[in-house]
């Protein structure tokens, strides 16, 4: 358990082929971010958002594998990351549900892409819902709830994705005063050069629009993508403007910034097109190249992908999703009624058995802290956590791990067996 760890959370929707965009946009920062020190990763493919516009189940179960095979290929290593597969995880729509029931619907009125799926629609003369599932409209709160069920702390995001971003701090904070402080509030994460990188006719790249540039492309077929660019009829020797140029911003998303300050010059020289899509070949193709071997090679093993993300997804639960899950349904009120007090207190008491009680409290230096008792003898008492989901962590920590758990979170009191702790937190059932 990682509580004190920069969480940052990335997931790319299982809608198609990756391609330049996913890699630039959201695989190679995030991969680079794993490997930093005082970060906990979560990478997920998020194949319940692909549902909303994609309908044909073959192209969401090869996109998945393509994808998970695209993030292993560039490096991702499973064993040091949360590498999971959204719908393995039936907590996160049961958190959608929740936040749906605290989600002020004229916020979700005012979401870009169900404002614009509207905007078409008048433009068209029909209904203002016309063709537009509840999917889309609800969009915003799945994503909410990806996030909110690990409290990340940092979420990269292209720029048409910072409002969800920020819905999901809205979503957070009404849940927040009505229940009691669950939930961080997530920030955005933008990368003002790469976070659009552009496509093919210049718009962002995107499988919606049919622009992309496959990642793992073969050699000549990434040649030919690139030389298939949109640019002006600038000729040779024409100063051209590097800021507006897709081949330029493409360029400096594989470069390094002397070799893109070098090529800043060569556009206001004039550099022919040509000459100048051959150099961004060139850079991505040296970069790219070395992951084509692995990629292919993943793809002819699924059931090893499979497992693997499984075994993530098993392993996420067990040590976050489940715990966050059942103190998020105490928070709402579905409880389980042997357990009496049905209006708990805002301090989290409990009880498992009569004569058993787990009681939390909050005290001024506005850390969680966590009693355990027993026929009214307190038997042990928690160092503090950040947040009420992190004292819930802690004792899920010690119904799985037991004693080095327990000497890590909890001080015993004297004279009280510390097996007899485990014990009694396992009886108690799922916490």
């Amino acid at each position: 358990m990682n509580d004190r760890k920069t969480r940052v959370l990335t997931g790319i929707t299982t809608s198609g082929t990756p391609h330049l965009g996913n890699y630039v946009g959201a695989i190679r920062p995030a991969i680079a971010a794993a490997r930093t020190s005082g970060v906990e990763s979560f990478y997920f493919l998020a194949d319940y958002h692909a549902l909303v516009k994609a309908h044909e189940p073959a192209r969401v179960q090869r996109s998945t594998l393509e994808l998970a095979a695209g993030w292993l290929a560039c490096g991702l290593d499973p064993e040091q990351v949360w590498f999971y597969r959204q719908s393995d995880l039936p907590e996160i729509p049961e958190l959608t549900w929740l936040l749906t029931c605290v989600a002020g619907k004229g916020l979700l009125n005012r979401a870009h892409a169900y404002k614009a799926a509207v905007e078409r629609n008048r433009a068209d003369e029909a209904d203002d819902d016309a063709g537009i599932n509840a999917g889309l409209f609800m969009y915003p709160v799945l994503m909410a709830a990806d996030i909110l069920l690990f409290n990340a702390n940092k979420v990269p995001v292209g720029r048409d994705q910072v409002q969800h971003i920020e819905m999901a701090r809205d979503f957070a904070q009404r849940f927040n005063h009505l229940y009691g402080e669950h939930f961080a509030l997530p920030e955005a994460v933008i990368d003002a050069h790469i976070a659009t990188l552009p496509g093919l006719d210049g718009r962002k790249m995107s499988k919606s629009y049919d622009n992309t540039i496959p990642l793992f492309a073969p050699h000549a077929q990434l040649k030919k993508l690139i030389f298939s660019i949109l640019t002006d009829s600038r000729m040779p020797g024409e100063a051209k403007d590097a800021d507006t140029s897709n081949v330029f911003q493409l360029y400096q998303a594989f470069a390094s910034p002397n070799e893109t300050d070098a090529m800043r010059q060569a556009f206001a020289g004039g550099i022919g097109w040509g000459e100048a899509k051959q150099m961004l070949f060139e850079h991505i193709d040296a970069e790219i190249a070395p992951m084509r071997e692995r990629y292919q090679a993943l793809l002819a093993q699924p059931q090893r992908i499979e497992q693997q993300l499984r075994d993530g997804a098993q392993r996420l639960r067990a040590r976050h999703a489940i715990a966050s899950m059942q103190a998020l349904r105490e928070a709402v009120g579905l409880r389980d009624l042997a357990l009496g007090e049905l209006e708990a207190p805002k301090s989290g008491a409990r009880s498992g058995t009569p004569g058993q009680h787990i009681k939390r409290y909050r005290v001024s230096d506005g850390r969680f802290y966590t009693k355990l008792s027993e026929n009214k003898v307190l038997l042990a008492t928690s160092k503090g956590a950040d947040s009420h989901q992190a004292a819930n962590l802690q004792l899920s920590a010690v119904v799985e791990s037991g004693l080095p758990a327990l000497t890590e979170y909890f001080e015993i009191e004297p004279g009280v067996e510390p097996t007899e702790v485990v014990a009694l937190l396992r009886r108690m059932g799922p916490l």
